[in-house]
């Protein structure tokens, strides 16, 4: 899943959005979430994520200020300006459209059939089509809905790299959600804790970013607690390092989060085990050796 080297020095990170779709469901303990599995080839391939992609030279058109709610402004910068800001805001949209027929708008909410014809138009003719589609109905993007939640960037030691903000949306009942057989395969909802349980015992895989955060939503009661976790989440940069792990089981790759004892960032930015390990062609959270 994932092409570690400790000794490589990969190239810059490309900027990269994630929409991390939940819903209050009661009969799921409180909250689900929305998930997505990638093709078994390429980057990640076969993991399960939350819809995403990198950002495009599109999403950073101006027009898109006129065509969408303004993005809220996080504590901590995650983009070098507000133009930036807007553009990664409304990738993480565009690719939550694309991957998984969902997008936050103003006004009232869309029907299923409408977005899957939207997706459909969009992958014919390219995006462009998506402003005359919001003109069509009224509406804009709503930015304003999305809240920052994290900033992971890929270590240095990937050949392919990414600094991917992670923003949270919270759907209503109207946005059920649908894989688009094209970069993903399935698509489901579930409770955090139930996707976690379920790599736990080797049903599906997870790149760290993605476990970690369902780590954290795991804590929320519901979403109205999901979004108050995300009001306080740390947005510092989250870039994992790699080294090479030795101990009782012999000899393996791990990567280290800030925090941990081999990471030259010392304080933790986010709550949990300070390392992956790689167990049998999996990353495992693990405490450091000793």
């Amino acid at each position: 899943m994932l092409d570690l080297d400790s000794t490589r020095e990969g190239p810059k990170a490309r900027d990269a959005s994630t929409l991390v779709v939940v819903r209050d469901a009661a009969a799921a303990g409180g909250l689900e979430v929305f998930c997505v599995e990638r093709h078994k080839v390429g980057f990640l391939g076969g993991a399960v994520v939350f819809p995403g992609g990198k950002l495009d030279p599109g999403d950073l058109d101006p027009a898109w200020a006129d065509r969408a709610t303004r993005p809220r402004e996080p504590r901590t910068p995650i983009a070098p300006d507000e133009s930036t800001l807007r553009g990664l805001s409304v990738a993480a949209c565009r690719e939550a459209l694309e991957e998984a027929a969902i997008l936050p708008l103003t006004g009232a909410p869309q029907a299923h059939a409408e977005l899957l014809e939207w997706r459909e138009r969009i992958a014919r003719e390219g995006i462009a089509v998506l402003p005359g589609l919001l003109a069509s109905r009224g509406a804009k993007i709503d930015l304003a809905a999305l809240y920052p939640l994290a900033r992971w960037i890929t270590p240095v030691s990937e050949p392919r790299r990414f600094d991917t903000r992670f923003f949270l949306f919270v759907a209503d009942a109207s946005l059920t959600g649908a894989h688009d057989d094209r970069e993903t395969t399935a698509s489901f909802w579930a409770a955090p804790a139930e996707v976690l349980r379920r790599f736990r015992v080797g049903e599906l895989q997870l790149a760290p970013p993605t476990h970690r955060t369902l780590e954290v939503l795991a804590a929320a009661r519901d979403a109205r607690d999901a979004v108050a976790v995300a009001e306080r989440a740390c947005l510092e940069p989250i870039c994992p390092r790699a080294v090479l792990q030795r101990d009782a089981r012999g000899e393996t790759m791990a990567i280290v989060l800030p925090g941990d004892p081999e990471h030259e960032v010392r304080e933790a930015r986010v709550a949990g085990k300070s390392r992956y390990v790689m167990r049998d062609g999996r990353l495992l959270p693990e405490d450091p050796p000793g």
